[in-house]
């Protein structure tokens, strides 16, 4: 074997070794960040669903920290802790789910980037391989995992992009007691843009798991590619 066919094999051998197992925790903790963010969005539901049919409340109560009777609703105060008081403004739950949204879709953005540049120069890398025949019925298998990637990565990209339009739908609602009350006394768009906003976040969530569906994909293509550039070095 010349030198320069050892150092691409010594190359396929390490990313076949440290990128199977890092595309492992890429197949399943975007399924955790899913299950977060579809509990945001049905706790959003739950709130347009409550709003759609509640009458304000004329007289509510005097005491500061009481529950407000016509804006709660227990599925979101049991899921989120969601809970709107006489008194306050915006429930602090509120505040700390677009804190975790704005954060979710910056990771979302960064592992885009990051993982379509790298694809792009592995793309490149991969033609050398194309001189290598004790690997050429392998070709198809390395070629699907950087295209599985690079898909998974455009995925992540529009992921983030959904999840930012939904915090901008989010931000056209004021959610203290006074402005929802009035709002549920008129015209009720709070209601409408809380839905959409949900509807944004439910398909960020169907694409997260898109995008981890198509890392896992990549497992046993990995397996395979590594047992035979072992023989080669």
């Amino acid at each position: 074997m010349s030198a320069g066919v050892s150092a691409l094999a010594e190359t396929m051998m390490n990313l076949s070794r440290y990128h199977r197992e890092h595309e492992k925790f890429y197949a399943q903790a975007p399924l955790e960040q899913a299950i977060g963010l579809q509990r945001w969005s049905r706790s959003l539901k739950a709130l347009a669903d409550r709003w759609q049919e509640a009458e304000p409340v004329k007289a509510p109560l005097p005491v500061r920290y009481t529950g407000c009777t016509d804006l709660n609703d227990k599925a979101a105060i049991e899921t989120s802790g969601i809970l709107f008081l006489e008194g306050e403004g915006e429930p602090p739950e509120l505040a700390k789910m677009k804190r975790e949204l704005e954060a979710a879709a910056d990771d979302f953005a960064a592992t885009g980037a990051w993982m379509s540049e790298a694809m792009q120069a592995s793309w490149g890398m991969a033609e050398a391989l194309l001189s290598l025949p004790e690997i050429a019925d392998l070709l198809g298998e390395r070629h699907r995992i950087i295209a599985n990637d690079w898909q998974a990565a455009g995925l992540n990209t529009l992921i983030a992009n959904l999840i930012r339009r939904a915090l901008a739908v989010l931000g056209q609602v004021d959610f203290s007691p006074a402005a929802l009350r009035a709002d549920l006394a008129g015209q009720r768009t709070a209601v409408r843009y809380v839905f959409s906003a949900s509807e944004l976040i439910d398909h960020a969530t169907d694409l997260i798991t898109e995008s981890a569906g198509l890392v896992h994909d990549n497992e046993r293509r990995w397996r395979v590619f590594h047992d035979r550039v072992a023989v080669l070095t």
